[in-house]
């Protein structure tokens, strides 16, 4: 059986998500609405200091004109994956943990739903601690555990109610966050910049890597939005543009601050708070970190929803939200950046996987059943997808680099520098994918 859900609202439909996933579906959001929603999401605080990763990929800077070239190719090409990946929830009104069910089969989807959880978990802590370090740095008055507490009841909040707090955004958040951007470009830019070419282009895909990375993240969660849009085409739209726009406006900040003023990532934060009025306009950017925590908490209570379906999504968005709290509380969460890293690695081939099924192999048609039998061909090919990526690029794990190290040896195989490990992931996926899926779509008529 495959799942469908009409796409058009009516004066009796809910204007806010269902408790379980056998509630009706709302299908309310425009494509401003999704634009406003990735938009926002687009805006990060770790994007700021992330930016160091692409101006310096390796040993040495690259010029600025390279790390706005990685930065614009890596933010196109992750968003259109991503927003492409929104599609299968516009067209079922299924969330991305159950889409899965039709592409791997209903146990099997179960893997990349626990890891999903455990990255959405790491990041809704990673983000409090993001917001409270930005507002100790503004009122340094409040203790740092005061904010991070705030911080986590407000996004507990905000889980509770998403669609209407993605209504806010749209009407009110984003406008402001636009301002801030512009005002602490306007005065970042008043300081003299380098020459656009001094330094090289090593390492650009790494860098574009990184962007990819950054971007592809949100594939886990992009059909818990898109499923509640009007339309597929409002929001890929709103998606592909609102995402594009403010990532790149966002890591282009980064690198100005560190090119003019700031001199280490660290400083970064402090160069906004420097300028006239830029503790009014940093502080809008650190409000507005907690739809990141708030995006992360949502998706990874329906995450949760995929083993049982009715689960209630507000007490589960309740209890992610108080461990999220207690674990940003307790914990060296620095310490766990590289293994999130490498949890995210997992879903660039998914992606590729998602894709040719979906559009190619099973013409938009997936069974979403709670006894969908396994497919292992899918599940292989997300397999070889991933050891494509490891093998160029196994991150900074000790234990884990040195294993691939080991096995690029065994292989007599050495990454090259023009070599993308996200790229190379993807088409790897995507190409197992097709050859496996080909015989299967002869067999199946189009409908």
């Amino acid at each position: 059986m495959t799942t469908t859900h009409e796409r058009s609202t009516t004066a009796g439909t809910p204007t806010e998500v269902g408790r379980t996933l056998a509630d009706e579906n709302p299908r309310t959001l425009t494509a401003l609405d999704m634009g406003a929603l990735w938009g926002n999401l687009g805006v990060s605080l770790l994007g700021f200091t992330g930016a160091i990763f692409v101006l310096v990929p390796v040993d040495k800077p690259m010029s600025l004109l390279a790390a706005c070239v990685a930065v614009a190719v890596g933010t196109l090409l992750g968003t259109l994956g991503f927003a492409a990946a929104g599609i299968p929830g516009s067209d079922t009104g299924a969330p991305s943990m159950v889409l899965l069910r039709g592409l791997f089969g209903t146990k099997p989807s179960y893997l990349p739903t626990v890891l999903n959880v455990v990255q959405l978990l790491g990041w809704t802590t990673f983000e409090l601690v993001t917001i409270a370090t930005a507002m100790h740095q503004v009122a340094g008055g409040v203790p740092r555990w005061g904010y991070v507490l705030a911080g986590g009841v407000i996004t507990t909040l905000l889980a509770l109610r998403p669609l209407g707090w993605i209504r806010v955004l749209r009407r009110y958040v984003t406008v402001a966050v636009a301002v801030a951007l512009v005002y602490l470009f306007v005065q970042l830019l008043r300081h003299p910049l380098p020459s656009f070419t001094h330094g090289g282009w090593g390492g650009f895909w790494i860098a574009v890597d990184t962007v990819i990375g950054v971007s592809v993240s949100w594939v886990p969660l992009a059909s818990d939005y898109s499923r509640h849009a009007r339309s597929a085409r409002g929001a890929f739209a709103g998606t592909l543009v609102g995402y594009s726009l403010t990532q790149f406006g966002c890591y282009l900040l980064g690198l100005v601050a560190l090119v003019t003023v700031a001199t280490a990532p660290e400083q970064i934060f402090g160069s906004f708070i420097a300028v006239p009025l830029g503790t009014v306009a940093f502080g809008v950017l650190a409000v507005r970190e907690l739809d990141q925590s708030f995006a992360d908490t949502y998706s990874t209570a329906v995450s949760l929803q995929n083993f049982r379906p009715t689960f209630d999504r507000r007490l589960l968005a309740l209890a992610v939200g108080t461990v999220a709290t207690v674990c940003a509380l307790a914990l060296d969460i620095n310490d766990y950046e590289n293994f999130l890293t490498l949890i995210g690695s997992v879903f660039v081939p998914l992606l590729g996987v998602l894709v040719v099924d979906y559009f190619v192999i099973s013409r938009r048609s997936w069974d979403l059943g709670e006894q969908v039998a396994a497919r292992w061909s899918t599940l292989v090919a997300w397999l070889l997808g991933f050891v494509a990526y490891q093998l160029i690029y196994p991150g900074t794990i000790g234990w884990w680099q040195r294993m691939w190290l080991r096995i690029q040896d065994w292989l007599h195989f050495t990454p090259q520098s023009w070599m993308s490990a996200s790229l190379t992931a993807f088409v790897v996926a995507a190409i197992a994918t097709l050859v496996a899926g080909m015989p299967r779509r002869r067999r199946e008529p189009e409908c």
